[in-house]
């Protein structure tokens, strides 16, 4: 006897918005399984806004509440039957960010919570990342976004330290992340990794999931350090555009691809990290299962 159920998972974070719809299937005696029906993603880059001005303006709330809108007919459209709306670091900063929940909730009947570090990185874990935290190894888990870069060290299986810091890669790019911010990030790492022998990488986000597409990799085969460093080098070495004709990439993920590499490349560095695994999870990931399993 099969079950199947639809849940949606709504992320709205710095450098775009995300809806995903999974299928949940249940079946008496094996594991549930999540399968990704649909993901959208709207490049609405509130991050530019809301870290340079403080507030996000008339035409992005505009454009917010038209992919609310349209989110809510998707999911109308699947058959969702239950949903969740994240909100993370530029939503968090936005000044205007109460009247912004209002009118969507108004405007498109749909309900966001704006999170913190914190929970966001609680939530991530609820994904899939614990296949891949074996017992025998520390991990150090990174999840660069747009406004924040949320770090995990795990041993034994379990989360022993976590960190959230405003470095991200839309603030990067408006050279909003001084000095300060990255020795805190450089002592954070080298002091809690200090009393493991080895330490293995684990990405999220856009933009790492992009650099593993491009080395053509199995999933489950790490990405090396000289091989971010390479891309890093080639990344720099191209023009905005010929990022965008010769790579492929989207016009919203040429520019901040660079800045986020610098921060996995800078993370593994401290932490002395010679591989980075790159699971297919993210924060929509997170909220489906964390609803699935009660935790939200």
């Amino acid at each position: 006897m099969i079950t199947l159920k639809k849940y949606a998972a709504i992320d709205i974070g710095s450098n775009a918005m995300r809806l995903l719809i999974t299928n949940i299937v249940e079946e008496v005696g094996k594991p549930t399984q999540f399968n990704k029906s649909s993901l959208v993603r709207v490049p609405i880059r509130l991050g530019q806004e809301a870290f340079t001005v403080g507030e996000i303006s008339e035409e992005n709330i505009d454009r917010m509440v038209d992919a609310m809108k349209a989110f809510k007919l998707l999911m109308k459209v699947h058959k969702v039957e239950k949903y969740k709306a994240c909100a993370t670091s530029a939503m968090r900063e936005a000044i205007n960010n109460d009247d912004i929940l209002a009118l969507i909730k108004k405007k498109a009947d749909i309900k966001i919570e704006i999170i913190d570090g914190k929970k966001e990185a609680s939530i991530i874990a609820s994904s899939d990342l614990k296949q891949f935290i074996h017992s025998d190894k520390t991990f150090l888990y990174v999840d660069v976004g747009g406004g924040s870069t949320e770090f995990s060290i795990f041993s034994g299986g379990k989360i022993v330290a976590s960190k959230s810091f405003k470095n991200g890669t839309v603030r990067l790019l408006n050279n909003m992340v001084n000095d300060i911010v990255w020795t805190e990030i450089e002592k954070w790492i080298k002091t809690m990794t200090a009393p493991y022998e080895e330490i293995t990488m684990i990405g999220s986000g856009g933009n790492i999931n992009k650099l593993f597409k491009l080395s053509e990799k199995h999933q489950e085969k790490p990405l090396s350090y000289l091989y971010i460093n390479s891309q890093y080098q080639k990344l720099n070495s191209l023009t905005y555009e010929q990022r965008i004709s010769e790579l492929g990439l989207n016009p919203d993920r040429a520019d901040v691809i660079i800045p986020a590499t610098r921060i996995y490349l800078s993370a593994m560095k401290w932490s002395g990290a010679r591989q980075i695994f790159v699971p297919k999870i993210g924060l929509s990931d997170g909220i489906v299962k964390a609803m699935y399993y009660g935790r939200i």
